[in-house]
């Protein structure tokens, strides 16, 4: 008899974490609040459910009596697997890593505790406290929720008004607690840094160099992934990582980070013990490392260890590189009339995964968060003269045009 896993949300995200379930045999069940999600056709059954309403989530893995409840590459879903898997006898980071792991006054509180670069910060409840902390500290700012994802609800402070016009959608967006978080701007490169934590230590798999969106200076827009960097020192940063990781005390789990630089110091911006979204985990990591990293994930959370025995950074792959990068159509909005370069898309080798969230006829609004922007393609590649090559390709052959 198939033993069922139950896997949430189901954003395109989660598809390659329920294929690999699949192909070993189990029985996937994916939960999610909305009718329509690309992981459903990839799964055996799907059940409509808030995956924020942890004792209807726990209700269900009952009923299926569940090998294992699991999410990847989603931060709100962590709280929910720590306290079902907890509920339930099954491996669990626990309640309070969880929070560590999500709640981002609660990363800045433990970063400026334990030594590491911290930017200053207020845990603010009213629109009148964060006024009270911009002007005390006088200088540029962001604001954001307590717990959000995909960039929602983040914005650049630079003055009163700015905070008297975003403070309700920042709040909008915290989940556990209503307040948001206000604090200093650190106006530096920014940095993701992906790896995993096993009982043998931990382990980095892969680090980007951040671009944004000229239009949302804290949305990305394109990330680079390489070993190293001739101006940026990713050793101390992978050391960093890794120290900030260790000192949580994290059993168990993937992990992405954002950091960015200042004055020669990584500041941690936020770190989720799960796998960086958009395919990092599910295909960036392997390209890049050789390492599946979701196979380990499924291991633990079945109650095994993990299949992979050497997570140290294979020499051979050193060389390899990747690109994350989201269409950008500037400023332009109003209705699709064409997009061309999808068969290019297709056709080259190196190119992992594309996705268009648009098609012709729709309408186009301005790029607000992580929601809505308008797709993007993954290319890995063994050297940066081929990466170059295909970006340059993708720029001059996929373009969007509008009425």
């Amino acid at each position: 008899m198939e033993e069922n896993v139950i896997v949430l949300p189901g954003t395109k995200w989660q598809i390659p974490l329920v294929q690999k379930l699949k192909r070993r045999g189990y029985r996937v069940v994916v939960l999610d609040c909305y009718e329509d999600q690309p992981a459903y056709q990839y799964a055996d059954e799907h059940r409509i459910v808030d995956i924020l309403d942890k004792e209807r989530v726990y209700d269900i893995a009952k009923e299926y009596s569940a090998a294992a409840v699991l999410s990847d590459e989603c931060d709100i879903a962590t709280p929910t697997i720590a306290w079902v898997s907890e509920k339930l006898g099954k491996p669990s980071i626990g309640m309070e890593m969880a929070d560590l792991y999500t709640n981002k006054y609660s990363m800045r509180e433990f970063a400026r505790k334990h030594g590491f670069a911290t930017p200053v910060f207020y845990k603010c409840f009213l629109k009148e406290e964060a006024v009270a902390a911009y002007e005390q500290y006088g200088k540029k700012m962001i604001m954001k929720p307590l717990d959000g994802n995909s960039s929602r609800g983040v914005f650049s402070i630079c003055s009163v008004q700015d905070i008297k016009e975003h403070f309700d959608e920042s709040m909008k967006y915290s989940k556990k607690e209503k307040c948001v978080l206000v604090e200093e701007y650190i106006d530096g490169e920014e940095f993701s840094v992906d790896g995993i934590k096993t009982e043998d230590g931990y382990y980095t798999l892969a680090i980007a160099h951040k671009k944004h969106y000229e239009t949302n200076e804290n949305l990305d827009q394109e990330l680079i992934f390489k070993y190293s960097d001739s101006v940026y020192d990713y050793d101390l940063l992978r050391q960093t990582n890794q120290n900030y990781v260790e000192a949580t005390g994290l059993k168990f789990g993937l992990t992405h980070a954002e950091y960015k630089i200042q004055n020669g110091n990584f500041y941690l911006i936020e770190i989720g013990a799960r796998g960086g979204g958009n395919l990092l985990s599910g295909v960036i990591d392997p390209e890049m490392t050789g390492i599946q990293s979701q196979e380990c994930l499924i291991d633990w959370s079945i109650g095994k260890k993990c299949r992979e025995k050497n997570l140290k950074y294979r020499e051979h792959y050193e060389q390899r590189c990747a690109i994350l990068s989201f269409f950008d159509v500037g400023e332009q909005t109003g209705k699709i009339s064409n997009i061309s370069g999808i068969n290019y898309l297709k056709s080259n080798d190196c190119i992992k995964s594309f996705y268009l969230d648009y098609s012709v006829g729709d309408v186009v609004h301005k790029v607000k968060d992580g929601g809505n922007r308008f797709g993007y393609y993954i290319a890995c590649c063994d050297s940066m003269e081929e990466l170059e090559k295909i970006k340059f390709e993708v720029n001059e052959k996929v373009k969007i045009e509008f009425e």
